[in-house]
C-alpha cells in the first residue's frame, strides 16, 4: 500500500484538491483507493460519498486516527487529508505510515511567507530529516501566463528545501467536478485531457518514491 499524506500551513490551498483528483486517478487505474479525511471540513469524505455509481467508488472515512484500523488490508492507495495549520503534533500519528509528503501552496507572497515557515517546521521533523519521508511542494491554481505566477514558481524553487513536483492551473473544472463526486481522471474529453498533463510530473515523482 502506498500512502500519501497531505498537509499545509493554511486553509484554501488545495489540500482536498489534491487528495481527490489523486483518489480519481488511481481508482480509475483500477487500484483499491482509500482516503482518511481528519480535516474539520470534511470535503474529502463528502467528495467520496457523493461519487455516482458510472465510475469506480472510493473507500473515505470521516476522522483521523481511530479509523486508520479500518482501512482494509487490500488497499493500494491510501491519501490522508490532514487538518489546515497542522504541526508536527497533528502529524505524528500519520507521519510514520505515510510513503510521501505533499504540501500545496498558492502563488501569493503571503502564502509563500507561510509555505516557508511551515516547510522549515517540516524539516525539523526527524523522519524527514533523515530522508526517510520524501516530501515535496504543488504549487495550485496557477495562472501560467501571469507575471505574478512566474515570480511565486521563482522564488518558491529558490528558498524552499524541497522539490516543486507539480504546477496546476487554476481552472473551474475542480470546483464543479467536486461537487459531483468526480476528478478530471474522470472524463476523457480533449478539454479535461489538458488538465490532466499537469499532473503527471506529480505522479512520475510519487512513483520515484515508492
Amino acid at each position: 500500500m502506498l500512502t500519501t499524506l497531505v498537509a499545509s500551513s493554511k486553509g484554501g490551498c488545495g489540500k482536498s484538491t489534491l487528495v481527490t483528483q489523486l483518489a480519481s486517478h488511481w481508482a480509475q487505474a483500477g487500484q483499491h483507493t482509500a482516503i482518511i479525511d481528519a480535516d474539520r471540513q470534511h470535503s474529502s469524505f463528502h467528495w467520496a460519498e457523493l461519487r455516482p455509481d458510472n465510475v469506480p467508488g472510493v473507500l473515505a472515512f470521516d476522522s483521523g486516527r481511530r479509523n486508520l484500523q479500518r482501512v482494509p488490508a487490500d488497499t493500494q492507495q491510501l491519501l490522508i487529508d490532514t487538518p489546515a495549520g497542522s504541526g508536527e503534533r497533528e502529524l505524528e500519528p500519520y507521519l510514520e505510515l505515510a510513503d510521501v509528503l505533499l504540501v500545496p501552496v498558492l502563488p501569493s507572497s503571503f502564502d509563500l511567507d507561510a509555505t516557508l515557515r511551515f516547510l522549515g517546521e517540516l524539516q525539523a521533523i526527524r523522519r524527514i530529516r533523515s530522508g526517510k519521508l520524501p516530501v515535496a511542494l504543488v504549487a495550485n491554481r496557477l495562472k501560467p501566463w501571469t507575471h505574478a505566477s512566474q515570480d511565486a514558481i521563482t522564488q518558491l524553487a529558490g528558498q524552499s528545501p524541497f522539490p516543486i513536483a507539480a504546477q496546476l492551473r487554476d481552472s473551474q473544472a475542480y470546483v464543479l467536478l467536486a461537487g459531483l463526486g468526480k476528478g478530471i481522471f474522470d472524463y476523457q474529453s480533449e478539454q479535461v485531457r489538458s488538465h490532466q498533463q499537469d499532473w503527471k510530473a506529480l505522479l512520475r515523482w510519487i512513483k520515484r518514491q515508492h
